[in-house]
């Protein structure tokens, strides 16, 4: 089985982020896309990032419906800070029946060549970019890579930052999350 890891805080994940996990689980080879919550880092302060399990919990409920997409908390339990390469290895060991490929947007592929072990990383595993409007250039080494594959996933200009401002100015920001979302965010009064 064949799954693409898509890393995020989902802090509160949104119809963006269930666009292009769905799009690339369609029109690629990947059979499951996994939304991998990102734990909060202990040595940062950062008020308005909701808790582990209620990022989980949201993200559970925005994907519940669909076969192909899975929350995981794979995070939650590995030592802080914790690097992508931990990740794969962690995985990998624990699943070793799995191929596992990154998603990630153009804008991280720009900053690529700066994560830990970016080269195991791309020796090992596929990624699977998605297009971003963003400044700065792609480094050439991944422009032709056979393990980097850009997809024609929508762009979606939609940000946990715009959603978590909108609802603190009491704005509706209601077509811009999952309805199970939606739901949960107001009824838990999040980010106001």
């Amino acid at each position: 089985m064949k799954i693409g890891l898509f890393f995020g805080s989902f802090n509160p994940i949104h119809i963006g982020h269930l666009v292009i996990g769905n799009h690339i689980a369609e029109y690629s080879d990947l059979d499951q896309i996994w939304f991998v919550v990102t734990p909060h880092n202990p040595f940062k302060k950062k008020s308005s990032l909701l808790d582990n399990y209620q990022r989980l919990e949201m993200v559970y409920r925005a994907t519940k419906d669909y076969i192909k997409l899975k929350p995981s908390d794979i995070e939650f339990n590995l030592p802080q800070p914790n690097y992508t390469i931990n990740t794969l290895t962690y995985l990998q060991e624990k699943h070793p029946d799995y191929e596992f490929a990154l998603i990630m947007g153009e804008d991280n592929l720009k900053s690529f060549h700066k994560w830990k072990n970016y080269e195991l990383i791309l020796k090992r595993h596929h990624i699977y970019v998605y297009p971003r409007i963003s400044k700065n250039t792609i480094e050439t080494q991944f422009h032709n890579h056979k393990n980097i594959h850009f997809t024609d996933a929508p762009i979606m200009q939609l940000s946990s930052t715009l959603i978590r401002k909108s609802i603190k100015e009491g704005k509706n920001i209601q077509p811009m999350l999952p309805q199970h979302v939606w739901e949960y965010l107001d009824e838990m009064n999040f980010y106001k």
